[in-house]
């Protein structure tokens, strides 16, 4: 007996104490009972790096008493005997609102990157055991500045469940009254989900969030946290990677699965002009082609709770291509991205083609995507595509980061079974992104449907990677990802256009559209003369139809000749709101009035402007001159556009000649 009360309270040498602190997590600290309070307390402030003042350590949960030596009493009352603790005990460490910003500003510096952590309030409700305090502060401190997306919004203010009619059979209660066999099914509900037509494999992201916060505590703790594959900076218990490591700062091993939910369910375009504009670069020159797909996110009924991406127009950057190969020159162009955010359109995705004819007659291609001996993605592809989820972030309140996962797709231009043109869209998982983010996985170099994880070494550690496949025995067996198969970090997402076709940008049968940009290479140039040849397809009532055009206003905004730069704000505005009156007040500015004159002045003998031009010209005070005369009065130079007098054949402005 005497020997286990030493052991539960031993009167001499060393034993540990942890110390809980909601801003550094827990330290064990070696002392002694007869150790000095004051002592203890400095070891303390040296193990969490703390200031001389401005916290407390206290010896319970709920914080009331106090760690302290008791002042003018006897020796025993100075020492941590005072306390009757014990081997192992926890003690709670508070720290004062303003000491916490300034650790947190330090660790900032330290750490080399952004640190998000809970409030004092926070901490305090949690370590009190207040757990609706608690869960209040937390969703304070985490959604204080993050702004969702509309559709977020939107989706967070449904209820979500699918209804059920009555069973007639098997319903004996009211026709106000629910029971088992007609209460409404949940948004992730596994019976429903497999048995609808067609099966939903994958909930939606915000079903997932309902399934995560749903049961008795309502999630209130739940958070979703982004993976990472570095090592934590700021740890000072070793020397740096590669000379030192610990269990605290090494990322944990990781163990590949399927993603469950995906955060699009449906690519939609809005019409067929947008696809077949695009596939005209491979149908005229065989070459691949890759584009960025430019519109908005809408709420999708086709699955609970779902979302889709409504793709209006197609960029495409600046880039070298041939028949097995993409090269992007100009990755991010800053001039489409300001228009389409000032049009309320946004970069959605990307898109490319990977097609191989198979018999030019007939218009069919190779099918060598998607099947048994093959792959859906490439490794390389998936790693582009992650990187690509990574620069557009999904931002999410109930993530620390304020951002968790990505809305952006990946559509490829392939053959299918039948040998006919088919769209397929994927998105990559989290835990892709997050190996592609860290550089963790690089592709193979023959076989396109594996990638590899790197391994450590002195520059960068890497944690290890697994993945489970079922052997022939009908066992899981677990394996390094050394080769990986991206299956794993694969989400598939259907692709199609409406029954109904939208047009945000006018496309029509009888209209050339204007000419796309960066396609020098088959004769398709944003010219001058290409704009004079365009607009002359439009009559009077079609003026607003005219600049509806994504790729005419990326030449608008991209050119120097027209001085149409300083008032684009209005035009597109007007373009956005669909607003007539503005669009009219647009028109008579002086800047289109100068591409009047310009278009007036290019036009052949014999040939009248665009009626809508007679009509604005009048609206400005101006005659409404004959062909014979605008011809006759000046010519226009084809090199700089600038406007001549009719009796000279040299330009005043370049020296260059008329023809």
């Amino acid at each position: 007996m005497a020997a286990a009360a030493s052991t539960s309270r031993p009167s001499g040498g060393d034993f540990l104490l942890r110390v809980q602190s909601p801003m550094h997590g827990m330290k064990r600290i070696e002392t002694c009972p007869s150790q000095k309070i004051d002592d203890f307390l400095r070891k303390v402030k040296q193990a969490f790096d703390l200031p001389g003042n401005g916290w407390t350590v206290y010896v319970d949960r709920k914080m009331k008493t106090e760690l302290k030596a008791r002042p003018g009493g006897p020796k025993s009352s100075q020492t941590l005997n005072s306390f009757d603790l014990k081997r192992g005990d926890l003690l709670y460490l508070d720290i004062k609102p303003e000491v916490t910003a300034m650790l947190e500003d330090n660790l900032e510096e330290d750490g080399g990157r952004e640190r998000t952590t809970p409030s004092r309030a926070t901490a305090g409700a949690l370590l009190t055991g207040d757990s609706d305090d608690a869960a209040r502060a937390l969703n304070r401190d985490i959604t204080g500045t993050i702004v969702e997306d509309e559709v977020d919004q939107f989706l967070s203010k449904l209820d979500g469940k699918i209804p059920r009619e009555r069973n007639e059979q098997l319903c004996r209660h009211g026709d106000q009254g629910k029971c088992l066999h007609c209460v409404p099914y949940e948004p992730f509900d596994e019976e429903y989900l497999a048995n609808v037509n067609p099966p939903i494999k994958f909930l939606s992201f915000h079903s997932y969030i309902r399934k995560r916060t749903g049961g008795l505590d309502k999630g209130k703790y739940v958070q979703l946290e982004n993976l990472s594959c570095k090592i934590k900076p700021g740890c000072r218990d070793h020397l740096p990677w590669p000379r030192g490591i610990c269990s605290k700062c090494q990322p944990a091993a990781i163990t590949l699965q399927r993603q469950k939910y995906r955060h699009v369910d449906f690519v939609q375009f809005e019409n067929h002009f947008i696809v077949e504009r695009f596939l005209d670069y491979w149908r005229k020159t065989g070459n691949q082609r890759l584009g960025y797909l430019y519109g908005r996110y809408e709420y999708h009924k086709g699955v609970p709770l779902g979302i889709k991406a409504v793709v209006s127009a197609i960029y495409e950057p600046l880039q070298v291509s041939t028949k097995s190969s993409i090269e992007l020159v100009q990755d991010e162009d800053e001039v489409v991205n300001d228009i389409a955010t000032k049009l309320g359109l946004r970069k959605v995705g990307w898109i490319f083609t990977d097609l191989v004819p198979l018999d030019i007659s007939k218009g069919t291609v190779k099918h060598f995507r998607g099947n048994v001996n093959s792959h859906f993605l490439s490794a390389e592809e998936c790693i582009m595509a992650a990187d690509l989820q990574n620069r557009h972030p999904n931002p999410c309140r109930m993530s620390p980061e304020g951002h968790f996962g990505s809305k952006f797709v990946t559509v490829v231009v392939t053959g299918d079974s039948r040998n006919g043109i088919h769209s397929d869209g994927y998105q990559v998982s989290d835990q892709c992104m997050a190996l592609v983010r860290d550089d963790c996985l690089v592709p193979t170099k023959d076989a396109p449907e594996l990638g590899y994880v790197k391994e450590s070494n002195n520059e960068q550690y890497v944690p290890d990677v697994y993945y489970k496949v079922t052997d022939s025995y009908g066992n899981e067996v677990t394996r390094l990802a050394r080769p990986l198969p991206v299956e794993y970090l694969l989400l598939d997402i259907a692709v199609a256009f409406p029954k109904e076709m939208a047009f945000t940008f006018f496309a029509s049968e009888t209209i050339r559209p204007f000419s796309i940009e960066h396609r020098d290479d088959i004769g398709e140039t944003q010219e001058f003369s290409v704009f004079c040849d365009y607009v002359s397809q439009f009559g009077r009532d079609q003026p607003m139809n005219m600049f509806c055009d994504l790729h005419l206003l990326i030449y608008f905004a991209s050119c120097d000749v027209l001085p149409i730069k300083s008032t684009m704000d209005q035009l597109l505005l007007a373009l956005k709101t669909k607003d007539n009156a503005m669009f009219q007040r647009w028109l008579q500015s002086a800047d289109w009035a100068t591409v009047e004159q310009l278009l007036a002045a290019q036009n052949s003998p014999g040939i009248l402007p665009p009626p809508y031009l007679q009509a604005s010209a009048s609206a400005h005070g101006q005659p409404s001159l004959a062909p014979a005369a605008r011809v006759g009065a000046s010519w226009s130079c084809e090199h700089c556009t600038f406007l001549n007098q009719a009796n000279v054949d040299i330009c005043d402005m370049c020296s260059l000649p008329k023809s």
